[in-house]
């Protein structure tokens, strides 16, 4: 091959009909192999010879053709307001996406900060994904699941505390996670209880149920719970443990771990002993609250793992027409420690 030729292939976007010259075999052949086609079968020195092709010239299947041929694209929208690290949140967002993956889907994430139901729902309809997977930051209505469905989403599935006319639901009942802390501090035999109140805007729509689930926890037995905003800084819970004295409680559950810890630093930074002065309980059972001392109780919550909701995924973009599947996905224990 002339240098002059050499220059032009490798300026030129490589096609499937350039790998399948150079490896010797069919364009369909190509087309089975990179996109992963179980119905026909090849010899694996074959694939390899097709994978080995598209590497060296450097060419990719085009996605939108490769949704042309199948009727739908492979994309799974994943909308997310905020970026969490809490590490719980994240394992399961890594299962999920790697799950994904080998099911032969690509997954996408879409900031949608600021965004309502029905304005998140048109713009992730604008990419044409074959699924949307809510987690229930952005709160989904009947009319944006139809509004999706009428785009050509094939599968809408909403991991969140309540279910939506013609999506796939996991329920999460937030009040149960106020309501086993609520439980395991009246069982110390605390009656004036603290509730931790995010004042950023992602944790709002649990924080404000968990809140439900103290309440009901705690009034067949007389106690008082009083709401508490605090702001996940630190200045924030000096602020607030400076005149924590005149709250008068003497149990405090704060929404997650890292709340939890932030405010138990502030209240011993204070001179306040714990639970001498007041019991602290979070939630997620993060590792570092093991090595706090004292260490901290936290909720254990334990919720569907991201492999199942692949298989979901899979399922509902298989068969778009079938009754949307609805389930409880949740469950929450207390993990005793010495902080209650």
């Amino acid at each position: 091959m002339s240098h002059t030729s050499r220059e032009s292939r490798e300026r030129s976007v490589p096609t499937s009909a350039d790998v399948a010259r150079l490896a010797g075999v069919s364009r369909a052949t190509v087309s089975y192999v990179l996109n992963n086609a179980s119905a026909v079968r090849i010899s694996e020195p074959t694939r390899r010879r097709v994978r080995r092709a598209a590497e060296e010239l450097g060419y990719v299947p085009h996605a939108a053709a490769r949704s042309l041929r199948a009727g739908h694209s492979r994309m799974v929208l994943l909308p997310t307001a905020h970026v969490s690290a809490c590490p719980p949140h994240s394992r399961f967002l890594d299962e999920l996406q790697w799950a994904l993956r080998g099911l032969d889907y690509t997954v996408v994430q879409y900031g949608s900060m600021g965004l309502d139901g029905d304005s998140a729902a048109r713009a992730w309809a604008e990419l044409r994904p074959a699924a949307v997977v809510s987690l229930g930051e952005t709160v989904l209505t009947p009319h944006s699941v139809r509004l999706l469905k009428r785009s050509g989403v094939r599968a809408v599935i909403t991991l969140g505390t309540r279910a939506v006319e013609g999506a796939h639901s996991l329920l999460m009942d937030q009040r149960q996670i106020g309501a086993r802390a609520a439980e395991h501090l009246l069982e110390r035999g605390h009656r004036r209880l603290g509730v931790i109140m995010p004042e950023e805007p992602g944790p709002g729509l649990f924080s404000e149920l968990r809140l439900t689930g103290v309440r009901r926890a705690a009034e067949p037995h007389g106690a008082t719970v009083r709401a508490v905003p605090l702001a996940c800084e630190e200045r924030a819970a000096e602020a607030l443990a400076a005149g924590w004295r005149e709250l008068g409680l003497d149990a405090v559950y704060a929404y997650n771990d890292e709340y939890a810890m932030l405010l138990m630093r502030a209240l011993q930074d204070v001179g306040l002993s714990i639970p001498g002065d007041t019991a602290v309980i979070g939630a997620d059972d993060l590792l570092l609250g093991r090595l706090l001392r004292p260490r901290l109780s936290t909720l254990r919550i334990d919720v569907v793992t991201g492999q199942y909701l692949a298989g979901l995924v899979d399922r509902a973009v298989r068969d778009p027409d079938g009754a949307p599947e609805r389930h409880d996905v949740m469950a929450t224990r207390v993990v005793r420690r010495e902080s209650t």
